[in-house]
């Protein structure tokens, strides 16, 4: 059975590989044609051809799934039209062996995407967006037009809002605009300052301009009466340190979306954003989805054996690798449909990633179970009739 396994593991690699090849250029072609319109003086056609390589590694990581899929159909539906696979089920392969050994064919590709989404991904979309941003004056992820945008909670329910304009390097920033509310949200001061660089637990800015507005200057202006002191004091400094919880590594994080970041990077942004009272079932919903990645590359295996044994009987190659693509672009959908649901409806995290994953397992499941005891079960009818 190992020297069995070796050669569906040799064909299924080989296959899934010539199709991803395919899927890869296919869509890498589409997208250079629709940002063709973007070359200007300030971005060549070698500079977009990089972005485009530096999008390879998200673009792998979204097609590996359907890629598997239909390279794992294609390779048994060639077995079976040699009739290798009825060569394994005379020899006593049963079904389920065979599921099992696609399983652990399976095994190699999981590792491989674990790497692709928690180390490859993650570096390449930071690097893409950094390029982007310095290439056409915008990037994507996180960042507005304005910026990255970060919100602090402080002592006695004081608030920090903290913007940077650029990232330049892993820890250096510009163009950094700092606001800091008291209890009832009144602004207390706004700091601008050119530079600025994290250290561990504060961030060191540089170049620095503070406004600081007198606490007893809204009393007096809402009193109508004159404050006795100035109502803002504009102060000039070379250096200030904040203390924040903001780390070069969180701000990194904040360049991707959460579907782009790694494991490790989300779970420590969610717990920075639930520390600051924020928003978090968008990254928790993309932490499950990651989570569930590699279930989802056993279920798109499990898939391709009900239709490689349908090969056996039925034969039409072209028709079960059509009925593969069929099925993949529909779990597709299907993952989309039930990510948004889950969003609008509030469910629960950890069913919007899963469900869509084990309803096609169960599903596969069952279709193997009825292909592979139709025979049987057609007889014991007929022995009844």
């Amino acid at each position: 059975m190992r020297l069995a396994r070796r050669y569906l593991a040799t064909e299924i690699y080989r296959s899934s590989a010539v199709v991803l090849l395919a899927l890869l250029g296919l869509f890498s072609f589409f997208n250079l044609i629709e940002e063709l319109d973007k070359l200007s003086a300030s971005l060549s056609l070698g500079s977009l051809l990089y972005l485009q390589l530096l999008n390879l590694p998200t673009q792998l990581y979204e097609l590996l799934p359907i890629g598997l899929l239909i390279g794992a159909v294609l390779a048994l539906a060639g077995l079976a039209q040699r009739n290798e696979l009825v060569i394994l089920r005379v020899s006593g392969v049963s079904g389920l062996q065979l599921l099992v050994s696609l399983w652990i064919i399976t095994i190699p590709l999981m590792i491989g995407a674990l790497v692709l989404s928690e180390y490859i991904t993650p570096r390449a979309e930071i690097q893409a967006s950094e390029s982007s941003l310095k290439l056409l004056g915008k990037a994507g992820g996180g960042r507005l037009n304005s910026g990255y945008w970060f919100k602090e909670n402080g002592a006695n329910d004081q608030t920090r809002l903290i913007n940077i304009t650029h990232l330049r390097g892993t820890s250096q920033v510009e163009q950094v605009h700092v606001y800091e509310f008291d209890a009832d949200q009144h602004l207390q001061s706004y700091t601008q300052a050119a530079m600025g660089e994290f250290t561990p637990n504060h961030l060191l800015l540089k170049e620095v301009q503070r406004s600081v507005i007198n606490p007893d200057a809204l009393q007096a202006l809402e009193a109508g009466t004159t404050p006795s002191a100035p109502i803002i004091t504009l102060e000039h400094t070379d250096q200030l340190e904040l203390e924040t919880s903001l780390s070069a590594e969180r701000l990194l994080v904040r360049v991707l979306t959460p579907e782009r970041m790694a494991a490790t990077d989300l779970i420590d942004y969610i717990a920075y954003l639930k520390a600051n009272q924020l928003e978090t079932e968008r990254q928790t919903v993309a932490l499950w989805r990651k989570l569930a990645y590699p279930f989802t590359l056993l279920v798109m295996i499990t898939i391709a054996a009900p239709i490689s044994f349908m090969q056996t009987r039925h034969g039409g190659v072209g028709t079960k690798i059509f009925l593969g693509i069929l099925i993949g672009v529909g779990f597709f959908m299907a993952n989309q449909l039930a990510l948004n649901l889950g969003m609008l409806t509030n469910w629960q995290p950890w069913l919007t990633a899963l469900l869509p994953s084990v309803f096609a397992l169960i599903v596969a499941l069952g279709a193997l179970l009825i292909i592979e005891n139709a025979h049987r079960w057609a007889r014991h009818f007929h022995r009844e009739a």
